[in-house]
């Protein structure tokens, strides 16, 4: 019994750890606001509106976080509110945005960059 709580110790411990250094990566990361994100992108390409979507005369705002490299391309785009029939058709095409270079002192660092697409009929 005494070594399971030990386990159960180090295993807490192990998980504070782990949680507190994640966040430090995350702060890392600057977050832009959807004004500051229009403006850092140099490729905007827009959607195509999906087939299922038009058929069924469905319309929307699609909000989504790119994560930028270093060197301004999209490495992961994820959604934060939207119709899924629409959503994925705005995550490739945010896929294929371009960024300016972003730097802190003196070293290019990754973004996430906060971008909505509206589709209308």
């Amino acid at each position: 019994m005494k070594s399971f709580t030990t386990s159960k110790r180090v295993g807490v411990l192990l998980t504070g750890a782990l949680l507190a250094f994640s966040s430090v990566l995350v702060a890392q990361e600057k977050k832009l606001s959807h004004s500051e994100s229009l403006n850092a992108a140099v490729s905007k390409p827009q959607p195509e509106y999906p087939a299922v979507a038009r058929q069924l005369k469905v319309e929307g705002t699609v909000e989504m976080n790119a994560m930028v490299n270093e060197d301004g391309t999209v490495e992961k785009a994820d959604i934060v509110s939207g119709n899924p029939i629409l959503a994925k058709a705005a995550a490739d095409t945010l896929k294929k945005w371009k960024f300016s270079k972003m730097t802190e002192d003196g070293k290019p660092v990754k973004f996430i960059a906060n971008v909505a697409f509206t589709f209308k009929l």
